[in-house]
């Protein structure tokens, strides 16, 4: 048997995490929601043949995976309608200008 301590409410499960930064009374910012993390054990040759095509195509190791188990869900018709697309990385494409300079007229000069 446990022993209550005083002034503390009795722990009925484990903690709950912080509230997400897109919560009232996280800062105020809105942030997408986590994604979900998991272990996966791999031999290690298949760990190596993974991440070596993750570098021949320009992705981490843990991308490349996710990038195969959508394409794996999607060809199986299996992939979730709710299923976000995977984020990009990397620096955001360049914006066009607004107002792009339209050179020297013709017939003027």
């Amino acid at each position: 048997m446990t022993e209550k301590t005083p002034g503390l409410p009795e722990a009925t499960g484990p903690p709950e995490p912080p509230a997400p930064a897109g919560a009232p009374g996280a800062g105020g910012r809105r942030t997408a929601p986590r994604r979900k993390q998991m272990l996966l054990r791999l031999d290690p040759a298949v760990h190596d043949a993974l991440s070596r095509w993750a570098s021949d195509e320009l992705r981490s190791a843990n991308a490349h995976v996710e990038f195969l188990l959508r394409r794996a869900l999607t060809e199986a018709g299996r992939l979730p309608g709710s299923a976000r697309p995977i984020p990009r990385r990397g620096r955001p494409p360049k914006s066009p200008d607004p107002n792009p300079d339209p050179g020297p007229k013709q017939g003027q000069g």
